[in-house]
Order: structure tokens, then C-alpha cells, then sequence
């Protein structure tokens, strides 16, 4: 029986950006005259990164400080280039841990996030690490900072470690469907069916068109021996899926493994 590896480390390319870019910050954060100015850098960068990064760059130049490097980050992350949002957010953490601000935990968290986007699970373990570590973050922050270190341990083979920073996700950050999706690959792959299959539902419930969260239904399907169900759900992922997505290739060798009918 074929069965088709969805990369937990790496499962849904669309969602670091987002998580980047809209991140949420620590409650209760002290007031800053920076505030009015930070705001108006955000907005840009989210219009027009570049002239966001120049903004960013002369304010930082002008006393910004963290400020001016997480939107500096932002900007970065809005043209998708990875690896210098995460340097900027990473050195706004830095930055703010020196000035004793609790926005660093948010800092870190979006750094992780972006180093994971960049494909730095070794980076990205390290910021996460300390985004959590800060006892600053709560709520939905908390469980997608935990969603991301799961997703970092994978990448460096530690499924037992994953699997309790998921449990906690889940838990902080429910209505995310990727924490749901990942949680039931990650059972899948440790054999354990009957979560895989409980938590895919949860990820079907949140988001039945997304192409990889029908993949995996499909995955799940197969190890059970739902012949039909996987089918079903394999072809939905295709139908769902972009033309030149690698899932388009996946579900056709997943379904070429049954019988023509």
C-alpha cells in the first residue's frame, strides 16, 4: 500500500507568511510614544513593503530601535523573503530582551516562524525555545508558538517531543485547522490510528478545501483500508489543488495503486 508522506515540518506553504505578518503581541503590553509611528510602518508594510523598508531603516537609525526592526521584519515577510524577515524579528527580540520589554516574546515567536518558512527548523527550534520560554505569550500566541516547535522538532526527528508541544496547541490554539492537520499526521506516522483519525475530522471541520488537508484524510483513509474514502478524499485534494502543485502528482500516484473501476 502506497502511502503518501505529507511533510509535518513543512505541511500548508501558505500559512508562515500570514502568521508573520498578523502575529499577535503579549496582552497588557506597557505604552510606548513609539506605538502612533509603529502602526503607521505596519500598515505600509503590509501596502508597500519597500517603501516600508526604507521607513523602517531610517527610523531605526533614528532611535526605533525594536520598533523599527519588527517592521523591518514585516516588510521582509510581506515579499515573502524569508530568511531576512527572520534575521530582523530576531533582532528585535534581541533588542527588546536587552530593554527588559515583554514584546520579545512575540519577537522570537515571529522569528521561529519565519526561519521555519525559510527552512531553518535548527533557527527556528532556538527562537521558538524562547518565545516560550518568556512566559509571556497566551492565548492563540502561545499555541501557534507551540504549533511551530512541534513542527521544528519534527524537522529534526524528535516525533515524542512534537506530539506534546501539538497536545498543547491544540489546546491554546483550536480553531487552527493546521494544528489539527499536523496533529493527525504526526499520529498517522506513530501509528496510532485512532487519533489520526479524530483529529483529522477536526481539520475537515475547519478546512475540507484545503487541498492538503484532503490528502492527509486520504492518507488516513488508506491506512485504515477505506478503500473509498480515500479515493474520495484524494481526488478532492486534487480537484482543490493548484495546477502545478506537487499535490496533483501525489494523489495521482496514491490513487494509481487501486484497481481501474
Amino acid at each position: 500500500m502506497i502511502l503518501l508522506s505529507l511533510a509535518l515540518a513543512a505541511a500548508t506553504q501558505t500559512t508562515p507568511q500570514s502568521k508573520a505578518q498578523r502575529a499577535p503581541t503579549p496582552a497588557a503590553l506597557p505604552a510606548d510614544p513609539r506605538e502612533a509611528r509603529y502602526q503607521r510602518c505596519v500598515t505600509l508594510a503590509d501596502r508597500d513593503p519597500a517603501a516600508a523598508k526604507a521607513e523602517a531603516t531610517r527610523w531605526r537609525l533614528a532611535g526605533g530601535d525594536y520598533f523599527a526592526q519588527q517592521c523591518l521584519g514585516l516588510a521582509f515577510a510581506t515579499e515573502r523573503n524569508w530568511m531576512a524577515a527572520a534575521s530582523a524579528f530576531d533582532q528585535a527580540a534581541r533588542a527588546a530582551e536587552l530593554g527588559h520589554d515583554v514584546r520579545a516574546a512575540n519577537y522570537w515567536a515571529q522569528a521561529g516562524n519565519a526561519y521555519l518558512a525559510a527552512g531553518d527548523a535548527g533557527h527556528a527550534r532556538t527562537a521558538l525555545d524562547a518565545a516560550l520560554a518568556a512566559g509571556e505569550l497566551t492565548g492563540f500566541a502561545l499555541g501557534e508558538a507551540q504549533l511551530d516547535r512541534a513542527r521544528a522538532l519534527v524537522a529534526a526527528g524528535q516525533p515524542a517531543a512534537a506530539r506534546v508541544d501539538l497536545d498543547a496547541a491544540l489546546v491554546n490554539a483550536p480553531a487552527d485547522p493546521l494544528a489539527w492537520l499536523l496533529s493527525a499526521t504526526l499520529a498517522r506516522r506513530m501509528k496510532d490510528l485512532p487519533r489520526a483519525q479524530k483529529d483529522i475530522a477536526q481539520a475537515l471541520a475547519r478546512s475540507a478545501d484545503d487541498a492538503n488537508v484532503q490528502l492527509e484524510a486520504g492518507n488516513i483513509a488508506a491506512v485504515a483500508g477505506d478503500e473509498a474514502a480515500a479515493r474520495k478524499a484524494w481526488s478532492e485534494a486534487a480537484r482543490l489543488a493548484p495546477p502545478d502543485s506537487p499535490i496533483r502528482a501525489e494523489t495521482a500516484k496514491a490513487l494509481a495503486q487501486f484497481p481501474s473501476r
